[in-house]
């Protein structure tokens, strides 16, 4: 069987399962359950070697809140059962952290490291034109995304063409998300998956489910090994870093790193993005092969890959204590079960890997308010946050240190807005599951938070009237 069909055959089985935990008639269940349309595209380009003819999907799996949301993958393993599995997984995921979206994806079958810019431009300008043509892009029906192979060129190009092609739409560039910052793009997107991983590991570390482990100690004091130096594992791996926590093995395609001390992870990011030639890397000592990383025992491991990674045949061999997901579905039903027996706790996909969305919607709404995040406050809060300290300067007659004052005086950033609005989704959706999972001693937090979001379906469904 082929890894989509597996990734869909586990997507489902973990719907089953939380559903059997909740009374829902059968035909509301298969509503809900179901991907409601699936468009097969194909169309011709004329590249600088000829006419070449490509596959493309966009699924939309629900529609009880609109636009529905979802990124596109570039890719030569994506497929239309993929797909259909990812915007399952985004209804789920959109409804665990709150954000008022449908589910949806899409994807291309091709390898973009095989194209030039020039000719990927013309591409992805070809493929938004059959989306539009299709009504399967616009601000307020389907807001694609970036995803694996994708990032903020491909979406400034998907905008600009859905703006040629619809001019007097004033929120056109609220069509698409993760796009540069100077075409209504937010600071913070890029990194906002990765980041997602830390505030969901730090909402777990602050909770009372750290005793349903074994690990001991905060989350600055364990050992992590990341699977996927992507921008998901990058800004996951950076982000724990700052915090403390030592970032002890990396698994990447070509080549693995491991360092009981902890890696320097701008420099295997900066080595792979330049060179990547082993000779070249300059801590020989680190190098080591994918499985013998794999191999190594850690806390915490973050699969931030690609699907089906950890599986039937290497599960037993992962070490960790705790694994939270940066990838979409990284485990299959049957490792996740036994994993989960063997009493290693799994930070499931549909929470931990929101952040991509989260900001997405923050970055879709500041589209629509035409205006950036801090515009009207920034000031306001630089002069009351200086009366604050000549009160407390003039009432206590200490100094307020000068690092303190720039810090304070400054105002927040649009970047310190949007990390704050993640922080507080990522942790409200974890508070929020964690009192269902303790409540109601759910077999795992995977089938909490199905049931939490699909709690949240039935609901929109009842209210529209089936």
């Amino acid at each position: 069987m082929g890894s989509n069909n597996l990734f869909i055959k586990s997507v489902s089985k973990m719907f089953d399962k939380a559903i059997n935990n909740l009374n829902v008639e059968k035909g509301l269940a298969n509503q809900i359950k179901s991907c409601n349309s699936t468009h097969t595209i194909r169309f011709g380009v004329k590249l600088t070697n000829g006419i070449k003819v490509f596959t493309g999907w966009r699924a939309v799996h629900s529609e009880h809140l609109e636009p529905v949301k979802g990124g596109i993958r570039y890719s030569r393993a994506v497929s239309a059962s993929e797909v259909e599995a990812m915007a399952m997984l985004m209804t789920f995921k959109n409804a665990v952290i709150d954000v008022p979206f449908g589910g949806s994806k899409g994807g291309l079958k091709i390898d973009p490291s095989k194209y030039t810019d020039e000719d990927l431009e013309k591409i992805t300008r070809r493929f938004t034109e059959e989306l539009v043509k299709r009504g399967l892009i616009s601000p307020s029906l389907n807001v694609p995304a970036p995803d694996m192979g994708t990032g903020k060129k491909e979406m400034a190009w998907i905008a600009d063409e859905y703006k040629r092609l619809n001019p007097h739409d004033i929120n056109a560039y609220a069509c698409v998300t993760g796009k540069p910052e100077n075409m209504g793009g937010v600071d913070g997107r890029t990194e906002a998956t990765g980041r997602g991983l830390f505030y969901s590991l730090n909402s777990f570390f602050n909770s009372v489910d750290i005793k349903k482990t074994k690990i001991k100690g905060g989350l600055d004091s364990q050992s992590i090994i990341i699977e996927g130096l992507g921008k998901v594992g990058y800004f996951a791996a950076r982000a724990l870093r700052d915090h403390g926590s030592l970032i002890v093995g990396v698994i990447e395609k070509d080549q693995s790193f491991y360092n009981p001390k902890g890696l320097d992870i701008d420099l295997i990011r900066k080595w792979l993005a330049e060179s990547g030639n082993a000779d070249q890397y300059p801590n020989q000592e680190e190098l080591k092969t994918k499985q013998e990383v794999f191999l190594n025992s850690c806390d915490i491991f973050i699969p931030a890959a690609t699907e089906g990674t950890i599986n039937e045949d290497n599960h037993e061999q992962l070490s960790t204590k705790l694994i939270c997901e940066g990838a979409n579905g990284p485990l299959t039903s049957r490792a996740d079960d036994l994993l989960s027996k063997r009493g290693v706790l799994i930070i499931p996909d549909l929470y931990a890997n929101a952040g991509g969305v989260a900001v997405s919607y923050f970055e879709w709404v500041r589209n629509l308010q035409h205006m950036r995040f801090g515009r009207m406050e920034k000031r306001r809060k630089e002069y009351e946050n200086a009366s604050l300290i000549n009160v407390i300067e003039s009432s206590t007659g200490a100094k307020v240190s000068l690092k303190t004052k720039n810090l304070l005086n400054q105002g927040p950033t649009e970047i310190d807005l949007v990390r704050s609005g993640l922080e507080d989704m990522m942790t409200e959706a974890y508070e929020n599951m964690s009192e269902i999972w303790n409540e109601n001693k759910y077999d795992s937090l995977r089938t909490t938070a199905y049931i939490y979001s699909i709690k949240k379906l039935i609901k929109s469904y009842q209210n529209i009237g089936i």
